[in-house]
């Protein structure tokens, strides 16, 4: 008989070296001083889900998630010191399911001493002796990855990741939406799915009967072990078919526990063991009771959170949507196309989601005769602030382009409105200052019908013109400055020039903010230069010149590659490719020429195939105006005229009373009668050199005039008038399509 202690022949072959390794139910791995494995055994390929890799294959190679890598790499450099390691990996298996594998890593020493490679010992986390212990590290992983998600759809997807088939094989959260309980997940092990008519579907409404382990959780808000179905009695089934399933797959134990945050109920968690996997133990405890009601915690605040973050989203871009222009107008002979993206939060500077919000914008305006004027602009910074900035200056530009000055004149008032906006702050010595933000800003007013580009820059980058196969920088030769940073005593006409151009027809403007071109580094941790992102925007939209505004909008989107950094406006317009229709006629100032004018309004409206009733308003409305023209030219204010005189200087007398000389100016006054088609409105602008602009009149009942523009702004769409730079000029629209 042997004594305690002595082995068989048998039992001594099976623990030599090799068999011990073998057989031991522990993964063995062995790589050199370089992290290459030299060594693992087949407790090690069932661990991991994936076959025997051959010799000198990178360690990371076993399914050690990214995330971890920088965990892997210190590892090997504290082990290589002669140091002894501990902690838990995530890692996904060959079929896809992720594990938490608990390793331990000491050096491999060579005779001599010398540290020559590392020996990791790992098991599955939760499978080993000390339960407690690894399922304490679990929860500290499951906070982690919890406290970096920001969205609810994306927080319940890592929650079943991390619970199936790590801890449970089905797993349930139901989230609260009034007074129903919706089912937000459903994960279950790999490959398998409930069959239709048994479980709910995600989306469905959840009814567990009175009774119903989870109806009591619920009810009592507490987390419910059933330790064994078999031996529990029974509970009552929401269905049929739920009831058949269970005893389909073997059902054997499951635990509920509430979502329980703030005192409020967000909804349940359920996870459930079967008999679709082979366990040591398929029945839970009452230490994974406490486990997962701890869980359920972080769980419920990690909704919480992405139920506020979701909530405080909507309010940022709704709170931007309202700010910006929330459709835009069809306007005759342009095509437009615009994006908005808000930037990703500063969730790690603690500023969340209203980082979100910015102050870039655009805008599309539509003045006089068919023109438009077209805005793209940046408040420096980001947040709510920046956002009011934003707000207060495009619907004070809005007010100002109605005056159908130009862009200079318009970036000028809005340099003024950006000082009296500014915050009153307080410095050193506590005397009230006024620090105005940095705006910078461009205004163009374009004209469809002669494709007059005009406009003025301040400080903002220049827009790219797509034309034939190019995309380049529209030449601008005067840059303001940027609103606000005007210096004292320096007149706003010294800094905004206003400059033209003429866009060839088919061509496209991209407009942008400096959030197109200013991206977060990629992976490789390199930032390119602005000049080579817009190289690299430039080279992609020039193969696209002739696509349509709405494709040239997405293809910038995303041409720069990179995250996106600051909120970004992108304003797409093209020119027609086609003529539009016009006529210009200029008349002597004198009564006998508001015959002509209508005629010639007549004829034109009539090859244009304005219905008639449209072309004889249209018409009277031309009597009406130019008729003002005329009788107020008579008594216009004599110009000035610069006298060139050769020889001496004349007396006063004989400068100034020169016979015939009224008579002379008065005679050369003139009117230009300008119409325009449109594709559902026609536009009549009349021309003159007198500077004062028209006013409605009250007549009185006996006065033979003064009802003319109170005419005009009864019948017309829309009326008004503007100052050129030789008088003014009178306009007014006629729809040729409905009211």
């Amino acid at each position: 008989m042997n004594r305690w202690g002595d082995l068989s022949q048998e039992t001594a072959d099976h623990l030599n070296a090799g068999s011990v390794l073998d057989h031991a139910e522990m993964a063995v791995v062995v790589t050199d001083r370089f992290s290459n494995l030299l060594y693992w055994n087949p407790f090690a390929e069932k661990l991991f889900g994936r076959k025997s890799p051959s010799r000198d294959t990178p360690v990371l190679s076993l399914g050690i998630l990214e995330k971890d890598h920088p965990l892997a790499i210190d590892l090997a450099k504290h082990v290589l010191k002669g140091g002894v390691w501990e902690g838990t990996f995530d890692v996904r298996r060959g079929d896809g399911t992720i594990v938490y594998v608990r390793a331990q890593a000491v050096p491999l020493r060579h005779a001599s001493g010398s540290v020559t490679g590392i020996v990791i010992m790992a098991r599955e986390a939760l499978r080993s002796n000390e339960r407690e212990k690894d399922r304490f590290g679990l929860l500290e992983r499951i906070g982690e990855r919890l406290a970096g998600s920001l969205y609810v759809e994306e927080t319940l997807k890592r929650v079943a990741e991390m619970l199936v088939p790590q801890f449970a094989d089905h797993c349930f959260i139901e989230l609260m939406e009034g007074d129903r309980l919706v089912r937000r997940v459903s994960q279950h092990v790999q490959g398998w799915t409930p069959p239709s008519g048994t479980w709910k579907p995600v989306g469905a409404e959840i009814r567990y009967p009175t009774g119903h382990y989870a109806d009591t959780a619920l009810r009592r808000q507490e987390t419910i072990l059933v330790e064994s179905f078999a031996s529990s009695g029974g509970f009552p089934a929401p269905s049929e078919g739920s009831a058949r399933l269970c005893g389909e797959i073997g059902m054997t134990s499951a635990i509920v526990a509430p979502l329980l945050v703030r005192g409020e109920t967000l909804g349940l968690m359920y996870l459930g063991l079967s008999n679709l996997t082979d366990r040591r133990s398929p029945h839970y405890d009452a230490f994974d009771r406490d486990f997962v009601g701890a869980i359920a915690t972080r769980v419920a605040l990690a909704i919480d959170n992405a139920l506020l973050f979701e909530e405080e989203r909507h309010t940022a871009e709704s709170f931007q949507k309202y700010l910006l222009p929330r459709a835009l107008p069809q306007l005759d002979g342009l095509e437009i196309a615009v994006r908005y993206y808000p930037a990703a939060p500063l969730a790690s500077h603690g500023q969340g989601i209203q980082t979100q919000v910015g102050g870039d914008w655009y805008d599309v305006i539509p003045l006089s005769a068919g023109r438009v004027g077209i805005v793209i602009g940046d408040v420096e910074g980001r947040g709510a602030k920046a956002a009011a900035i934003m707000g207060q200056l495009r619907a004070a530009l809005r007010a100002f382009a109605q005056d159908d000055k130009s862009p200079a004149d318009i970036l000028a008032r809005l340099d003024e409105w950006t000082r009296i906006i500014a915050t009153p702050e307080h410095d050193d010595n506590g005397a009230e200052v006024s620090i105005p933000p940095i705006v910078t800003c461009q205004y163009l007013v374009y004209d469809a019908w002669s494709r007059q580009l005009s406009f003025a820059n301040a400080g903002h980058a220049p827009p790219l013109l797509l034309v034939d196969g190019q995309c380049l920088e529209l030449d601008i030769e005067e840059v303001g400055q940027p609103l606000g940073v005007r210096a004292k005593g320096l007149h706003a006409d010294l800094v905004y020039k206003e400059e033209t151009r003429t866009l060839p027809p088919g061509a496209a403007l991209l407009l942008y903010t400096d959030g197109l071109v200013d991206r977060r580094p990629g992976r490789d941790g390199q930032m390119a230069s602005e000049e080579e992102t817009l190289g690299v925007l430039c080279e992609k939209l020039a193969k696209m010149s002739g696509a349509e505004v709405e494709r040239i909008a997405d293809a910038a989107t995303v041409a720069v590659p990179g995250e996106i950094d600051d909120d970004m406006a992108i304003l797409v317009v093209r020119s027609s490719d086609v003529d539009l229709d016009v006529e210009e006629r200029t008349f002597p100032a004198q009564p006998i020429m508001v015959g002509e004018a209508r005629r010639m309004a007549s004829e034109a409206f009539s090859s244009w195939n304005v219905p008639e009733e449209r072309a004889e308003l249209a018409c009277l409305l031309v009597s009406e105006v130019v008729t003002n023209v005329v009788l107020h030219a008579a008594t216009a204010s004599i110009p000035r005229r610069e006298l060139v005189v050769e020889g001496p200087p004349l007396p006063f007398e004989e400068s100034w009373d020169m016979p015939g000389f009224e008579d002379e100016v008065v005679g050369d006054k003139e009117f230009t009668l300008r119409l325009r088609r449109g594709e559902e409105s026609v536009w009549v602008e009349v021309f003159d050199q007198d500077l004062r602009l028209p006013r409605i009149r009250s007549a009185g009942e006996n006065d033979e005039g003064g009802r003319g523009l109170y005419l005009v702004d009864q019948l017309a769409r829309r009326w008004g008038s503007r100052p050129t730079r030789e008088g003014k000029a009178v306009w007014f629209e006629i729809p040729t399509r409905g009211r």
